[in-house]
């Protein structure tokens, strides 16, 4: 678009430098030096005393140049009436003196055409025209048919000419406007395609910070949690078996948590990803899940279970972690199943306890854990961000149904 705007605005300039009013008053100069010159010359050659041709004509050209440099320097768009009023009575002089003046009645009608508006125009070129025929007759003392319709001829022919440049310089100076709005127009977009830009990389920064946020939540956050518990163990452990072996889990932990951090910071994917399937991910949780919690967990997959792009097994496996960490923390469950399957163009992720449940009405009050969770309102954003979502069944007493679920057409698609 910025392209062919600068293109139509290159060709808009080459036309309006070709109707501009310097190159048009150029124009209009040269006509006038032309047309003094012939009636100068015709008059040298039929006059014994030339001062005062000479005289009249140095005037009429001094107070025209001067009437145009004054109008270059105002930068006015019209000459003054009274300079104009001044020519028509050098003029004047001028045919009084000589008839071979009346060459210049045709720049004269340029000029009135194109300063005066439309009736003044017309009457006060009627009146040149009356001068050029009454000084042949004044200086001759008769006139001819051709005296007569040669200067009307003229005049008309003149007054047109004057009445289209002046169309033309105002089609030159719409043009000029509409450019320079055009080229204003697109430099306003240029800035606000830039404030967008710095929008959208704002955007992103917050967006990136969310999920940084949330990844240090289910990886070093929860493992943390679990340093407490295991340490909280092994100082309350009354055998040396059981506190040695909290301690182990202790250094596993915290290798763990080293492990992801630096992942994080080199933004590569989560450590359960690199080498093995999401399946293979989630087995691992269960087993380390059953370790630290002594709650018995259970993985079943559907067969025919397509693969998934990383970014929605992250997300999978992220909603997992939380999930556990929750029933860890607050289910006093003793069994947890997770069910992985696909249908009806979705991948369902289920997770299920037999805990002590909760009122589905907490998760619209719900507010960030003692320890910074962000609880099922983090997990149902990154599902939602994904095109999918998170469904949440309990009642005291009855345990608690998650189901995080993602749509499997959107992950073809963007496959």
């Amino acid at each position: 678009m910025d392209s062919s705007v600068r293109s139509w605005a290159m060709g808009a300039n080459q036309h309006h430098l070709l109707a501009s009013p310097t190159v048009l008053r150029s124009g209009q100069h040269l006509v006038t030096a032309i047309l003094l010159l012939i009636a100068l010359l015709r008059e040298l050659t039929t006059v014994e005393n030339l001062w005062p041709v000479v005289s009249v004509a140095a005037a009429f050209t001094g107070w025209y140049v001067a009437g145009f440099i004054g109008m270059a320097k105002t930068h006015a768009q019209r000459l003054p009436l009274w300079w104009l009023a001044g020519l028509l009575g050098i003029w004047a002089v001028m045919l009084w003196i000589s008839p071979e003046f009346m060459w210049l009645a045709f720049s004269l009608w340029l000029l009135l055409g194109h300063q005066l508006p439309l009736l003044p125009s017309i009457l006060w070129s009627v009146v040149v025209y009356a001068m050029t025929i009454v000084s042949p007759y004044l200086h001759q003392g008769q006139t001819n048919v051709a005296a007569v319709v040669g200067p009307m001829v003229g005049g008309i022919f003149a007054w047109g000419i004057s009445r289209g440049y002046l169309m033309l310089e105002r089609d030159a100076r719409v043009r000029q406007n509409l450019v320079d709005s055009l080229i204003r127009t697109q430099d306003e977009m240029a800035a606000v395609q830039e404030e967008l830009a710095r929008s959208q990389h704002d955007a992103g920064v917050a967006a990136e910070r969310t999920r940084l946020a949330r990844e240090i939540h289910d990886t070093i956050a929860q493992q943390l949690s679990s340093i407490g518990l295991h340490a909280k163990a092994a100082l309350t452990a009354q055998e040396e078996e059981k506190s040695e072996q909290s301690l182990r889990r202790i250094e596993e932990l915290s290798g763990q948590a080293l492990g992801d951090l630096r992942r994080i910071i080199a933004a590569l994917a989560p450590a359960e990803l690199d080498a093995q399937a999401l399946t293979g991910a989630l087995e691992r949780i269960l087993s380390k899940f059953e370790q630290d919690s002594g709650i018995t967990a259970q993985l079943t997959v559907d067969e025919g279970l397509p693969v998934l792009e990383p970014a929605l097994q992250i997300a999978l496996l992220r909603t997992a972690q939380s999930a556990l960490s929750n029933v860890q923390r607050h289910s006093r469950a003793s069994k947890v199943v997770l069910n992985l399957g696909s249908a009806a163009n979705e991948v369902r992720m289920d997770i299920v306890d037999d805990g002590i449940g909760f009122k589905p009405s907490v998760i619209a009050s719900e507010q960030p854990n003692q320890d910074g969770g962000f609880g099922l309102k983090a997990m149902s954003a990154r599902l939602i961000q994904l095109g999918g979502g998170l469904d949440v069944e309990s009642s005291p007493g009855d345990g608690v149904a998650l189901c995080a679920h993602l749509p499997l057409l959107r992950m073809k698609e963007s496959s």
